[in-house]
């Protein structure tokens, strides 16, 4: 099975001061996708610089021709189905077919009080994430759409002409719990990972493989129940979050050895930081190209 190998970029810089160059870069040096966080501000970055995931990938649509682009992750913390849509379909249009929406139930950082509201509940977001995904599918895929959730609404939302990517841009839906997995089984063309968060401070990295495994067979399972082929959905691991933190990121054969293991639990695309200094993504940027020219030869990535 092909290894994909992408990059994310975060939206800490500005555009004309090292912005454009890092997405043009990420163009050159191969990587299959680049997407960047959709978030209002994210941990430690919080009070300094940071941009807005779509305004940005318009950006970087317009400054790429090949590569593809998306979110990792978009999340109804504050988001709206509705207007989300519109904003999808025109930047799938100006950046020719290239976008692929990263999206999940989010979490309980700076994004969910952000406009005033008390942080939802897991349970909460797992509802809302339950209805905005199947109501952001029909948004994309039908010209006129009138819905009425607990949640999400709408009423005679108007998207035409719609997506360039037919039926519509893919979803990459990032999830670990039952309800998530089968939302990624019914909507998603992707599935995202971090591993197991519980593993990340003390388990080690055989654990944390096997909960990746774990995670993979709840998948098929999800997919089965609804008739469909688990090979159908691409997998994908954002890095960084795992008990290896950034070791695989230390040198060529490393990352070749990481990434090995995980194509084998069935991973098809492995997502890497681009480098940052002074932040826990502060890897060497000459290793960091390295490993994207030299290991696809090595794990027969596409």
């Amino acid at each position: 099975m092909s290894l994909r190998l992408s990059t994310v970029i975060l939206p800490v810089d500005r555009w004309h001061e090292g912005g454009r160059g890092k997405w043009c870069r990420a163009e050159e040096l191969g990587f299959h996708t680049a997407y960047t966080y959709d978030h209002l501000s994210w941990r430690t970055f919080r009070d300094g610089p940071w941009f807005g995931a779509l305004p940005t990938l318009t950006a970087a649509a317009t400054a790429t021709e090949r590569m593809r682009l998306g979110t990792l992750v978009t999340s109804p913390n504050f988001r709206h189905p509705v207007t989300l849509a519109k904003e999808l379909i025109s930047l799938d249009d100006i950046s020719g077919g290239r976008i692929t929406l990263g999206i999940g139930a989010g979490g309980s950082g700076f994004d969910a009080t952000a406009l005033g509201q008390e942080a939802w509940t897991p349970k909460e977001r797992a509802d809302r994430f339950a209805e905005f995904v199947p109501l952001l599918d029909r948004l994309l895929t039908e010209d006129s759409v009138t819905a009425e959730g607990t949640h999400y609404s709408a009423l005679e939302a108007r998207d035409i002409p719609g997506c360039v990517q037919r039926p519509r841009l893919p979803f990459a839906v990032a999830a670990t719990g039952p309800r998530g997995m089968r939302l990624a089984a019914r909507h998603g063309q992707a599935w995202v990972t971090t591993g197991d968060p519980k593993l990340f401070e003390t388990g080690t990295p055989e654990q944390s493989r096997q909960a990746v495994a774990a995670q993979i067979a709840r998948l098929g399972k999800a997919c089965a129940e609804l008739g469909r082929d688990v090979d159908e959905v691409e997998k994908v691991l954002l890095t960084g979050f795992t008990p290896d933190r950034n070791t695989p990121l230390g040198s060529v054969d490393a990352f070749v050895d990481f990434a090995g293991r995980h194509q084998a639990l069935g991973i098809t695309e492995i997502v890497l930081h681009m480098p940052i200094p002074d932040s826990d993504f502060a890897t060497d940027p000459a290793v960091f190209e390295r490993i994207a020219v030299e290991a696809p030869a090595q794990l027969g990535t596409t």
